[in-house]
């Protein structure tokens, strides 16, 4: 994971430690904020809650529903972007925000590139640990477009019903 990432349109110092998807179940976890994949926090998910912090990493194939009733225990849940192509993650915010009512923080890992970033917010995203470009030159993406007509995550009428 990078050592800083943009979390609120601000570049922050990264805590959190990511575990690889492939992580055995039974392996020792190191001490820490930890984002573990969902299959580790289901099967650990009692020794995880006794942490002071707590992250899940969903990949794409996988469904928010399965964290729902434990969303109001987790600091961060992480979206992977296997490859920047890959917009599955899109409608994982979404759903965490929307459906699910997540508040916390949501965080895009992987392979997205900085032109999603405007995109992403409007999906829920709110933190985003850049692995291909300058965190602090990518801020200016989030100005890429000055309104958004549609009803996203971050704008819930649409822009011909706000005024």
């Amino acid at each position: 994971m990078p050592e800083v990432v943009i979390r609120d349109r601000e570049v922050v110092a990264n805590p959190w430690l990511r575990l690889p998807a492939d992580t055995e179940i039974d392996a020792p976890l190191p001490a820490g904020d930890l984002l573990v994949p969902l299959s580790l926090w289901q099967a650990r998910r009692e020794e995880l809650m006794a942490r002071p912090r707590r992250g899940v990493c969903l990949e794409p194939d996988e469904e928010p529903g399965a964290i729902a009733e434990d969303l109001e225990h987790l600091d961060v849940v992480a979206v992977n972007f296997p490859v920047f192509t890959d917009g599955r993650g899109f409608s994982i915010a979404r759903l965490l925000r929307e459906r699910y009512g997540y508040r916390g923080e949501i965080r895009a890992v992987g392979q997205f590139i900085r032109d999603q970033l405007f995109y992403l917010q409007r999906c829920g995203v709110n933190a985003y640990a850049l692995e291909t470009s300058d965190p602090r030159a990518a801020l200016a993406s989030f100005n890429d477009f000055s309104a958004a007509y549609q009803a996203a995550a971050d704008q819930p009428l649409p822009h011909f019903r706000s005024a």
